[in-house]
Formats: structure tokens, C-alpha cells, sequence
């Protein structure tokens, strides 16, 4: 691993904790029942840092799998699927929040979404 690997995971890692600490904020000063944006605010702000959270771990999971070798392309893949995840849960936030989430709309999310990034991860 490189000196510029290891500071991009613990830079995008420090901006997750900075969003968890956002999420903090949000979560326990605003009530979604009484302001309809809080909700919303409330779901960028969970995907955001699920979002952050996962990217790190997506590249040190592909780094340990390639025998501790960083390719070309992997930290966009890692970007990708973390932006993946963070939509997912953020969307999950908001259906729940209008009160319209179910385990069949939870489960079509999550299939739609792994589909996708099988068809843009296969190599040609």
C-alpha cells in the first residue's frame, strides 16, 4: 500500500466521522413528524455517511483479495459501490420516513441496485 492510499482512507474515514457527527446533530435536534424537511435532511445526511463509511472498506477489501496489490481502477470501483450504498440507505431512510417501506420494496432496492453494479463491474 502506498503513502497515498493509506491518506486517502483515513482522510475519506476522518469526512465519515464528521457525517456521523452531522447525523448526531440531525438525529437529535430535529423531529420529522414536525418538520418535513428534517426527514429528508435526515436520510442525505445517513447515506452521505454510509456512503463515506463503506468506500474505505470496498477498497481494502478488493486490496487484501488482489494479495495486497492496488490496481487501476479500483479506487473509482470502491467510489462507485460506496455511492451505491449510500444511496441505498438514504433511500431506505426516506421510504421509511414516509412511512411507504416494505421488506418487498427494501429487497427490489437492494437486488436492482447489486444487479447494476454486476453489470458495470464485468470485465469485457
Amino acid at each position: 500500500m502506498e503513502s497515498r492510499d493509506r491518506l486517502a482512507n483515513l482522510g475519506i474515514l476522518a469526512a465519515a466521522a464528521a457525517a456521523w457527527a452531522v447525523v448526531a446533530l440531525v438525529v437529535l435536534n430535529l423531529d420529522p413528524r414536525a418538520d418535513p424537511v428534517a426527514g429528508l435532511l435526515g436520510a442525505f445526511a445517513i447515506g452521505t455517511a454510509t456512503g463515506l463509511t463503506v468506500t474505505p472498506l470496498f477498497w481494502l477489501a478488493t486490496f487484501a483479495r488482489h494479495g495486497r496489490i492496488a490496481f487501476r481502477g479500483d479506487w473509482v470501483r470502491a467510489g462507485r459501490r460506496g455511492l451505491w450504498a449510500g444511496l441505498v440507505a438514504g433511500l431506505l431512510v426516506e421510504l421509511r420516513v414516509l412511512g411507504v417501506l416494505s421488506l418487498p420494496i427494501a429487497l427490489f432496492v437492494v437486488v436492482l441496485v447489486v444487479f447494476a453494479e454486476i453489470t458495470l463491474t464485468i470485465e469485457r
